[in-house]
């Protein structure tokens, strides 16, 4: 696997084993006393490495929003660094994070196109790019910027990675009120409230190819370039069970009925994210 090569690589790689280590000082507590919740000022390559004999091999997730690289200077900080100055500041920085993550955990990395494909294969070398989850688009705005030089920028990305691809498992999201709300029950089917999936699909299938009759009589055979997508025989099994809607005159294409108490409780994460205000 190919790795990034730049200027004092080996010095960055020699800092993420030799950050000298700093007893975390306590200066004020609020609330419920709880190691569980800190907030550390200071340096954030000293106060990872102070975190180590506390948390190393414990945390379970980790977000970071690492400076961009944009080249430009902000009031609390300079986000202008040579590329290489960049992956130097960044190597240290992440091999700390990996040690500190469980085997079943994750980090998600925000970042925008300035480093974000040099941020993706360094990543690669560090995590491994066996352990690379996905690459989510952050939709940040909505309005093309007609001012835009080239092509407006509408979007970040946040780079995932598991400690252990293997042993980490994704949570799924809860499912909407506006996508339950897709479910009906035209038929009184006492199962429950029902959408329906078509049949057909363009994948080639074997026993893909026959020809069904409606209630009404009607013959319905696959689509052009398309086939069934069930057997006939598992058709004539689901039918029997009362799984396929003809429509209400009963003479549509057949499609199968999906319950909702049937239904995976939860929804899919996706790669694109809209903005959430």
């Amino acid at each position: 696997m190919p790795f990034l090569d730049w200027v004092n690589k080996n010095q960055a790689k020699a800092v993420s084993t030799s950050v000298p280590y700093h007893l975390l000082q306590k200066e004020a507590e609020y609330g419920t006393p709880s190691k569980d919740n800190m907030i550390i000022q200071g340096d954030n390559l000293l106060a990872l490495r102070a975190l180590m004999p506390l948390y190393a091999g414990q945390v379970k997730c980790i977000f970071i929003d690492p400076p961009y690289n944009t080249q430009s200077a902000f009031e609390h900080y300079d986000d202008k660094l040579e590329h290489s100055q960049w992956l130097s500041m960044m190597y240290p920085r992440l091999v700390l994070l990996r040690d500190l993550l469980c085997e079943k955990g994750s980090i998600w990395i925000s970042i925008d196109d300035n480093e974000s494909h040099y941020l993706k294969v360094l990543c690669d070398e560090i995590f491994g790019r066996n352990n690379f989850v996905s690459n989510i688009i952050w939709q940040k705005i909505y309005t093309v910027k007609n001012s835009a030089k080239y092509i407006s920028d509408m979007h970040d990305h946040v780079l995932v990675y598991a400690k252990s691809i293997n042993d980490w498992q994704r949570n799924l999201l809860p499912r909407s009120e506006e996508l339950n709300s897709s479910y009906t029950n035209y038929d009184n089917d006492p199962r429950g409230p029902w959408t329906t999936n078509a049949i057909q699909a363009r994948n080639y299938y074997s026993l893909g190819s026959y020809e069904i009759v409606s209630p009404s009589g009607k013959i319905f055979s696959p689509p052009a370039g398309t086939y069934w997508r069930i057997s006939e025989d598992n058709f004539h099994k689901l039918n029997a069970d009362g799984r396929i809607w003809w429509g209400k005159d009963g003479q549509n294409v057949p499609r199968v009925k999906k319950f909702l108490s049937e239904a995976k409780q939860g929804v899919v994460p996706s790669r694109l994210c809209p903005l959430i205000i």
